[in-house]
């Protein structure tokens, strides 16, 4: 039978120090993640335990590359550990999906020894993201119109909207008392539509509702 052989396991100050220096950068890079998440987050509910993942995964990360890297048989017994584990948390967001790959790549690199390439990709990542996010941003806010009125009113209704360019019927509901419409809008004037609306005979009431499209 094959020993294992633990010669080559032995602790170093100079191991030691490296060791040390990968999880403080870890540790540093992992918050330097939270803080871009946070500051470019457009949610309505800003989850403080997601950005603590993103500092978690990347100290997690890095001693288990640490371990594995000079190590084959570690490396096939880990793939094997991860292969049973299942994730029953669903991402609300997929952006969110990135950040956790990002905090997981530069867990990866640490662990590896990248500490430049680690850097470097930290402040690309970080620049093309504040960048994506300013441009992404110019574009008219999405709403959800919610008219009520009598049958009959609406089409007018729908006419006192033709100036907004973007806009599509989400749902309509109609009994005999009243007509229920659910429009999807984008626009940066969103008191003048719902005025114009109301301004219409036969409508009862307009609500409008901010709303975040998927396709933003």
């Amino acid at each position: 039978m094959n020993r294992l052989d633990l010669s080559n396991m032995s602790i170093t100050p100079s191991s030691t120090l490296t060791i040390a220096l990968s999880l403080a950068l870890a540790f540093v890079i992992g918050v330097f993640i939270f803080f871009v998440y946070r500051a470019n987050y457009k949610g309505v509910m800003f989850s403080n335990s997601f950005g603590l993942t993103l500092v978690l995964m990347t100290l997690i990360t890095t001693p288990v590359v640490m371990c594995i890297r000079d190590s084959i048989q570690l490396s096939m017994g880990m793939v094997g550990a991860l292969s049973i584990v299942r994730f029953r948390t669903a991402v609300k967001d997929p952006l969110d999906t990135a950040y956790m790959f990002w905090a997981l790549t530069m867990g990866i690199m640490l662990g590896a020894g990248q500490f430049f390439l680690a850097a470097v990709a930290t402040v690309g990542i970080a620049a093309l993201i504040f960048v994506l996010s300013r441009i992404t941003a110019k574009g008219p806010n999405c709403f959800l119109l919610v008219i009520r009125c009598e049958p009959g009113s609406d089409q007018q209704a729908l006419a006192a909207i033709k100036g907004v360019k973007n806009q599509k019927l989400k749902s309509k509901s109609v009994n005999r008392s009243r007509v229920e419409m659910t429009i999807e809008i984008r626009t940066d004037k969103p008191d003048g539509v719902v005025s114009r609306v109301l301004s219409v005979d036969g409508v009862e009431d307009a609500t409008l509702v901010s709303y975040q499209s998927e396709t933003v």
